[in-house]
């Protein structure tokens, strides 16, 4: 039980610092002046979102058991 909570954890905090970057991003997309700046900055905020799609799709392959890789399989401590 300890473990998932660690993982929480982890997750938790990885949230928080793409949510980090994500705002930065978006700030510097906004005060961009020259479009190739601009265009650089969109391409962060396009990579911080996925990545946080990625942790999230992550968190939810680990807590859901129907849809872990090894759902239905028994292990030979069974």
């Amino acid at each position: 039980m300890d473990d998932i909570a660690d993982l929480r954890l982890l997750f938790h905090r990885l949230n928080n610092q793409l949510g980090i970057i994500l705002s930065h991003a978006e700030l510097l997309e906004a005060k961009c002046g020259d479009e190739v700046s601009r265009s650089r900055a969109a391409q962060v905020v396009t990579s911080a979102l996925d990545a946080m799609g990625t942790a999230k799709e992550i968190r939810f392959r680990m807590t859901d058991p129907a849809v872990r890789p090894d759902a239905g399989k028994v292990s030979a401590a069974s």
